[in-house]
């Protein structure tokens, strides 16, 4: 399947999760194993060949990143939403176009010197993966690129992650 007919699976859910937001659901691409396949194919061209680990953001960069991790044999580290890890190395807190959150980091899950790509399906207003790549680089681990599904240019997230490789397969 090529990327296009796969990207064109995305769906829009008007005021989700509030009132003037457009949710970009990824469920149609990914349950078109077809459709999943092509877009991690398509993140992977633009991952970093020294790359060891995929920092996957919850909740659907968690299926993007399992995937990738399990097709190109990377780790792969769950960066949660607080209250969901046992042991917690790092916290950072961001604001969203729509509030406030926090990522944490497992304790352990990245070593200094580790080469990783933060991915998720997402770029907004770039809080998130900034947190991301700061939990990562706080853990010692060296940020080889943000891959994102969908990139939101209107909200200025790149802007947030000024010096960074940032890729994404569609900007709407």
């Amino acid at each position: 399947m090529k990327l296009e007919r796969a990207l064109g699976l995305l769906r829009e859910v008007p005021d989700f999760p509030q009132p003037g937001v457009v949710f970009r659901d990824l469920t149609p691409v990914l349950a078109d194993p077809d459709a999943l396949r092509a877009v991690v194919d398509a993140l992977q061209v633009h991952v970093e060949p020294s790359t060891q680990v995929v920092a996957a953001v919850e909740s659907r960069g968690f299926l993007l990143g399992a995937a990738l991790g399990y097709g190109w044999r990377y780790g792969v580290v769950p960066l949660r939403k607080p209250g969901k890890l046992p042991a917690v190395a790092h916290r950072v807190s961001y604001d969203l176009e729509y509030g406030t959150a926090s990522l944490e980091l497992p304790e352990g899950a990245i070593t200094p010197g580790q080469k990783v790509v933060v991915v998720d399906d997402v770029l907004a207003t770039g809080g998130t993966a900034a947190a991301a790549c700061e939990l990562v680089e706080r853990a010692g681990g060296v940020v080889t690129g943000v891959s994102v599904v969908i990139e939101l240019p209107a909200l200025g997230g790149r802007a947030h992650l000024a010096g960074r490789q940032v890729h994404a397969l569609l900007a709407v």
